[in-house]
């Protein structure tokens, strides 16, 4: 009995969680990634660190944060989540096409699986930054995220890759996976270029965990659609496709939103690519609070529709369809203490102004008389006689506009003012591979692929035209555990 080799494609979250599990069935693992050491960890490093877990009260949060004090738990009102509302909230965002098998799974297992990462040595913390808020001296959170990694993105990276190392995964930088090794037979391992050198490196199994094709401009605009590759992206330089492309060249069943994908309000002049230094700090996604207007100065979607958490991955699609590709967020003073961190960095596109009317003059690409009969219209459509509350949809709205704002509808009244001018900035594809609930990679014909395993981004069926924010890493993490432990286990 040789010992079973196990070979990873990517080291961000999913395939850290990959290499894991399948140590844990006593494989020899792998761990390919495309990226230089500085620049590793995938799109994970370039997130918040955010995780979407379905808990039944803090008794459960005390067990993935064994930290939490007793003042914090006093002072702060955590709720629940149970698996019904995890479920539901995924299904309806994604307009129930989520695959109902893979969805279920994702969230019965999401707090087993952080469990187990906290086993690991990852560290879990609340969101208190992002959300929640103070409200009669007590915390309160909202969106049903409530646990982030500590040190976010880069921390969870580091502490995955710590417990790789410690338990004996390998990891090889800068070697990229160009093709698999495959016959009638199944998956045999994977070629890979390493340092102007090719060679064939042999497997027993393969997960594939390399993110989708966000950094591909070519597949972007071939599958998203015009003007797609003129966004920004989010993230990682290194994510364009590649292992979707190698499982479809190996017969695998392409499946999910093709055209869709996570996409944000994200800084205009942010680089093409994401930059480690700022990391998520480029996005701005307290709109809720605010308005966005288009080069006309026209509102074009509802800020107020749901918390951010349901709408943002949405609306970077919408900003890329509006002219010229962009939007300016408008805020007053009633609300700008509510402005989340990343609209204080020093790498935004930012105008003030005391007078609606200077403002309107400072908005650059803007038609000045249209932004402001837009905002007059805007301020004399506010329902005032409802109490504004950004903990719940507070249903303080507009009437009669042609698109109202449902939720935390202020008027734009109180200066200084300030103007913010964002882009779209793409996360992840939705398109990808079909997996079933262990995880395998199926073929056409929808039977496994032998020796193929995905998990993450390039996994299809999960996510359609949106997602509940934080499930993304969740999901990573849940298939990832799966495919490593399926892969690790000889057959």
């Amino acid at each position: 009995m040789h010992s079973r080799k196990v070979i990873v494609v990517g080291a961000g979250n999913a395939a850290l969680c990959a290499a894991l599990s399948a140590r844990e069935q006593g494989a020899e693992v792998l761990v390919l990634e495309r990226a230089p050491k500085p620049l590793s960890g995938g799109n994970t490093a370039f997130t918040a660190g955010a995780m979407r877990v379905a808990y039944n009260g803090v008794e459960d949060l005390r067990r993935l944060m064994p930290d939490l004090t007793d003042e914090e738990i006093a002072t702060t009102d955590f709720g629940a989540y149970p698996t019904e509302s995890f479920l539901d909230d995924l299904a309806r965002v994604t307009e129930y096409r989520t695959d109902p098998d893979l969805a279920a799974l994702l969230v019965e297992r999401s707090m087993p699986t952080l469990l187990w990462m906290a086993g690991k040595g990852v560290r879990f913390v609340p969101i208190y930054g992002r959300q929640a808020f103070k409200v009669d001296g007590k915390f309160k959170f909202w969106g049903g995220l409530t646990v982030e990694a500590s040190g976010g993105g880069p921390g969870l990276v580091e502490a995955l890759t710590k417990a790789a190392l410690r338990e004996g995964v390998r990891v090889e930088y800068g070697a990229r996976a160009v093709s698999l090794l495959h016959d009638s037979g199944g998956v045999h391992g994977v070629s890979i270029r390493q340092a102007g050198q090719a060679r064939d490196e042999p497997a027993d199994a393969v997960v594939l965990a390399s993110g989708g094709f966000q950094a591909n401009t070519e597949m972007r605009t071939k599958y998203l659609g015009p003007a797609w590759d003129l966004a920004k992206v989010r993230g990682t330089k290194f994510n364009t496709g590649d292992g979707i492309r190698m499982a479809l060249e190996a017969g695998a069943s392409p499946v999910g939103n093709w055209s869709g994908c996570h996409a944000v309000g994200w800084e205009l002049n942010a680089p093409e690519f994401g930059d480690l230094s700022v990391g998520d700090n480029f996005q701005k996604h307290s709109y809720p609070w605010g308005i966005m207007v288009n080069a006309h100065g026209r509102r074009f979607v509802d800020e107020g529709a749901d918390f951010r958490n349901y709408t943002y991955a949405k609306y970077g699609r919408r900003i890329l369809e509006q002219p010229g590709h962009f939007a300016w967020q408008i805020f007053d003073q009633q609300v700008s203490h509510l402005l989340r961190d990343e609209y204080r960095i020093r790498q935004v596109t930012k105008v003030t102004a005391d007078t609606l009317e200077e403002l309107a003059g400072k908005l650059d690409g803007v038609d000045a008389d249209g932004f402001l009969a837009e905002l007059f219209a805007y301020n004399a459509a506010v329902d005032t006689d409802t109490p504004f509350n950004p903990n719940v949809k507070d249903g303080r709205r507009t009437h009669g506009l042609a698109v109202d704002k449902t939720n935390w509808a202020n008027r734009i009244e109180r200066g200084p003012f300030e103007a913010y001018a964002v882009t779209c900035g793409i996360t992840f594809t939705f398109g990808g591979v079909r997996i079933n609930t262990d995880a395998e990679v199926l073929d056409t014909d929808l039977a496994p692929i032998p020796g193929l395993y995905a998990a993450g981004e390039l996994v299809g069926g999960i996510f359609y035209f949106n997602y509940p924010g934080g499930s993304g890493l969740t999901n990573g993490s849940v298939f990832g555990r799966i495919a490593g432990s399926g892969a690790g286990r000889a057959r």
